[in-house]
């Protein structure tokens, strides 16, 4: 079975901001992401692979036997665009994606270009429905109850 490459590491969130983000307001607009993610979360930013920054964590399991463990909300602040980590598959967040804002929709992440470009409280609320829906259907070693 392939190692999974998307692992929490010890790498220092804001030194990989510093040294990976060259653009004045996606500098900004993560660090306003890592404030109210890990206020929503009740976690504190950690690296996950190169360029992930997650929030507490979940393990999955597929039925192929697949395993492993991945951040409960995390975001990467890419070259184009914001990858936001924040997404399940519910009812609840299929609408609240209607109101959101500005934002392309990928298999397992939402892109968008800067913050200014959504609707905050609706991103929390998107954030909270999946920290319940992980709660409810996934082992969370650090989930909170």
């Amino acid at each position: 079975m392939a190692k999974n490459k998307t692992t929490e590491t010890e790498v220092d969130v804001f030194e990989f901001i510093d040294s990976y983000v060259d653009n004045t307001q996606k500098k900004a607009d993560s660090l306003e992401l890592i404030k109210l993610m890990s206020a929503w979360s009740g976690f504190e930013p950690k690296m996950w692979g190169p360029t992930i920054i997650g929030f507490g964590s979940y393990h999955y399991k597929y039925a192929s036997g697949h395993e492993g463990d991945a951040p409960m909300l995390g975001f990467s602040p890419r070259k184009a665009q914001f990858s936001l980590y924040i997404y399940s598959k519910t009812d609840k967040s299929d609408a609240l994606l209607k109101k959101f804002g500005k934002f392309k929709m990928g298999k397992a992440c939402i892109y968008i270009k800067r913050l200014s470009d959504i609707d905050i409280s609706i991103l929390e609320q998107i954030c909270q429905e999946s920290i319940d829906y992980l709660n409810e259907h996934h082992e969370c070693g650090a989930c909170r109850k």
